[in-house]
């Protein structure tokens, strides 16, 4: 519990700067005219892949001394060019967010209008309009307008958040963690798998926590309406599980093998979400 309180103090604690850790994506680059690497100021040599470039942030360093450069990528929204398909990470890092907006968005959006509908979650809505809702997204980020007069169809908006998690490249619960989180999902004591799952939890990166935190919260609120909308933890757990986390090498065993696990670990996460983050 200490732990959960000193990670949620580290995350509000500056609400302009989100100083979440992140990697450089150094590609082989070549450069045009001369150039000096920005890590230890020294000239590049070479007519043709003289170094490496990050593509999220534009750093220029030679390629020896890309081990050294920390993990310090502040990316460049010119260079993002998508939401959807972008990694976790690097999109709130290039927004200066918390969160990914898109959760944001979509959530607030269902919260306000959705809470009460029938299968949230559950039914599909049309496979195009999702797609809409996600070039418009892309387009035009956070001014993307999802509201009822475009979309009065609550279940597209519900679509298009379960469609930003799967669309991810690193699942909100990461591939480092996924064994960890099917493991702890395995101990049949609930005390000791609960300590087990929130010991899991703190080794995810902070966005990807923030992110899972922010959406078990909203779906805790789903299940206060389970009266109305059907949908309690147990089949939000059959929804999300699958959407959150997915085994880091693709195979259809692993996958069928893991379902209920899967389930249970999202299942547990709503219902303890006031004790786990």
């Amino acid at each position: 519990q200490i732990t959960s309180l000193v990670r949620r103090a580290a995350l509000t604690q500056n609400d302009n700067h989100f100083n979440y850790e992140k990697a450089h994506n150094f590609k082989v680059h070549t450069f045009r005219g001369p150039h000096w690497c920005e890590y230890c100021a020294n000239f590049m040599w070479g007519l043709i892949a003289q170094g490496v470039r990050c593509s999220d942030c534009g750093l220029n360093v030679h390629k020896q001394c890309s081990k050294y450069v920390p993990n310090d990528c502040q990316p460049d929204l010119k260079r993002i060019k998508r939401v959807y398909c972008c990694d976790l990470t690097t999109l709130v890092k290039a927004h200066n967010t918390q969160r990914p907006m898109v959760v944001d968005s979509c959530i607030r959006e269902i919260e306000a209008r959705g809470l009460k509908s029938e299968g949230l979650y559950r039914v599909s809505g049309f496979t195009e309009h999702i797609e809409d809702v996600k070039m418009a997204f892309d387009r035009d980020g956070d001014k993307a307008d999802i509201s009822a007069t475009i979309y009065p169809d609550i279940n597209i908006i519900a679509g298009a958040l379960k469609l930003y998690f799967r669309d991810l490249p690193i699942p909100v619960i990461t591939y480092d963690t996924y064994s960890k989180f099917i493991e702890a999902a395995k101990i049949s004591n609930p005390d000791e798998r609960l300590e087990a799952i929130h010991e899991v939890l703190m080794l995810l990166p902070a966005a990807h926590y923030e992110t899972l935190r922010y959406l078990m919260i909203h779906l805790k609120k789903v299940t206060l309406h389970e009266k109305e909308n059907f949908m309690n933890a147990e089949n939000l757990g059959i929804v999300f599980g699958p959407t959150l986390m997915r085994p880091p090498e693709d195979s259809t065993l692993a996958t069928l093998n893991d379902m209920r696990y899967q389930k249970l670990i999202v299942q547990i996460l709503i219902e303890n979400e006031d004790v786990l983050f």
